[in-house]
Order: C-alpha cells, then sequence, then structure tokens
C-alpha cells in the first residue's frame, strides 16, 4: 500500500498514490518519481525487454538460474544484476546498481 497519510478535520487517511506520467510512462508506486536512461539513444527504459537489448548490446548475458528473478552476468568480471521479475518491483535500488555496472551508459533522473 502507498501513498500519504493527510489529516483533515480531525481524521486521519490514507491518500492512495495514483501515479503520473512522463513522456506517456505511467509512473509505478515503487519508482519513486526516477527511471532508468540509456544514455547513448537518451531513451527511458519501459521494459525488460528493452532492457535486456541493451544489456546484451553492451555484452551482459542473461541467466535462468533463478525464476524469481531476471539475472545478468558479464563474462570479463564478476558482476551480477539481480532484478525482480516483475518490472513493477523494478525500483530506483535496481536503477543504481545498472548505473555502477555501466556507468557511462545509463543514469537514473527524476521523472
Amino acid at each position: 500500500m502507498s501513498g500519504v497519510w493527510v489529516f483533515k478535520n480531525g481524521v486521519v487517511s490514507l491518500a492512495e498514490n495514483q501515479g503520473r506520467s512522463l513522456n506517456g510512462i505511467q509512473k509505478g508506486s515503487n519508482a519513486k518519481g526516477k527511471v532508468l536512461v540509456y544514455l547513448a539513444t537518451s531513451e527511458v527504459i519501459t521494459s525488460y525487454a528493452v532492457l535486456e537489448r541493451k544489456l546484451s548490446s553492451l555484452g551482459w548475458e542473461r541467466y535462468y538460474d533463478d525464476p524469481d528473478f531476471l539475472q545478468f552476468h558479464k563474462r570479463s568480471t564478476v558482476e551480477l544484476i539481480s532484478l525482480p521479475k516483475d518490472f513493477n518491483k523494478f525500483k530506483p535500488l535496481h536503477m543504481h546498481d545498472i548505473v555502477v555496472k555501466n556507468p557511462s551508459m545509463f543514469q537514473v533522473r527524476d521523472m
């Protein structure tokens, strides 16, 4: 459950987070107002399919061992990127992990 607690007329209630959009992209409650951007094209990552194509072009390989996560490994390193299977659970923490492991290729920006 996400939203803001509102105190009005002596009553506390939860105002649900309805989300907002940026360039037609619906903001999920877990997005915290952040988006992952592929710097080469200034493209906002809107799905795991798009992200997987970008990571593959950078030498990352998909692992299929764990059914609960999407995992990517780069052969030349010991790095591993683990993401929740559901893109709606893709949070700024995961975005920053991708940026740290690909600093000149991705950036986290405010919506």
